[in-house]
Parts: C-alpha cells; structure tokens; sequence
C-alpha cells in the first residue's frame, strides 16, 4: 500500500523548528523529519515520547556489574584461589575492595557495547544497509520534513510555503 506525501525541503533549522511547531498546531501528521545534524527540541516539537534508552543503559550496566562480580568469585576464590600480595583468597567479600576497578570497567564495557548493539538493532541500521534519505541534500545542508497528503494537497502546499518551505515536491512513498 503506498501512501502520498508531501517532502518540504528548509535551508535553516530555526525555519524547520518553527515549520513543526506549526504543522503540528495545525494538526498535519509528520511522517518523518530529515536532518544534517541533530536539531534540539525537534522531538519534543514533533510530539514524540520520551525515550528509554537511559533505562536499558542502566540494565546493561547492571547485567555487567552482575557478569563481574560472578566471574570475579569463580575465577579469584573458586576455581584457582591464589594469595596475591597476602590477600586471603577464602572470601570474596574480603578481596572486593581489589576487585572494584575490574567492576567499573565490565560496568561501563556491557552498557556501552550493549547500548551499541540495541540501537543498530532499533534504528534498522545493518552493514552494508542502503541509505534511506530520499533527498541527497539532507545529508549536507538542507532538512526534509514529510507530511502525510489526506485528500488536501493544495491546501498543504500552501501551508508549507507559508512555513519557509524552499521547495515542495508530492511524493508517492511504498
């Protein structure tokens, strides 16, 4: 099923800011907006939800720390105890203080690489991917702001040129 839309092409973010904040006053569905760089306050202009990844960097940290302290224990006091610079090697609450910088870094190590994978996973960025902007000017100077067409093309022409709009073009998108 393809749906139109309408790709509303700006030279300046200030512009794009201030085509959002009234797209959306005037209650046109923002399909998707293209930009150069990120643009502050573009995601709250544009209406959309607060994001959790500080929550899953929080868990992968978690999961590393937990990761840490396990390997720690089996390999210093289970597996092949040994007395390093005369630390009793029977307990690893006694060793723990030894072991905090081994926990920081598996800590920082899993929330990193983890956060790494989870957003190529959720942006649908995967090697060798063909890129998906569809105007070659988005990655260099120039934003794109696509609008879903519902039966009022020509009044929504109209409205971006209002807005700033450098050029408009009605796209049929699959």
């Amino acid at each position: 099923m393809s749906t139109k839309v309408i790709q509303a092409l700006y030279n300046d973010d200030d512009i794009l800011m201030d085509a959002v904040k009234a797209s959306r006053k005037a209650h046109h569905h923002i399909e998707e907006i293209y930009t150069p760089f990120p643009v502050h306050g573009l995601d709250k202009a544009m209406g959309l939800a607060p994001t959790r990844l500080a929550i899953a960097s929080f868990m992968y940290g978690v999961v590393g720390l937990a990761f840490s302290v396990w390997m720690m224990n089996y390999i210093m006091i289970q597996d092949w105890p040994q007395d390093i610079g005369g630390k009793p090697s029977f307990s690893y609450l006694e060793n723990m203080p030894a072991f905090v910088p081994i926990m920081f870094e598996l800590t920082v190590f899993f929330a990193a690489h983890l956060m790494v994978i989870t957003f190529y996973m959720r942006s649908k960025l995967w090697p060798f991917k063909q890129a998906e902007n569809p105007d070659v000017r988005t990655t260099d100077d120039h934003f794109l702001m696509e609008i879903v067409v519902n039966n009022n093309e020509d009044e929504l022409k109209s409205f971006l040129e209002q807005t700033g709009a450098v050029e408009i073009k009605v796209v049929e998108k699959h």
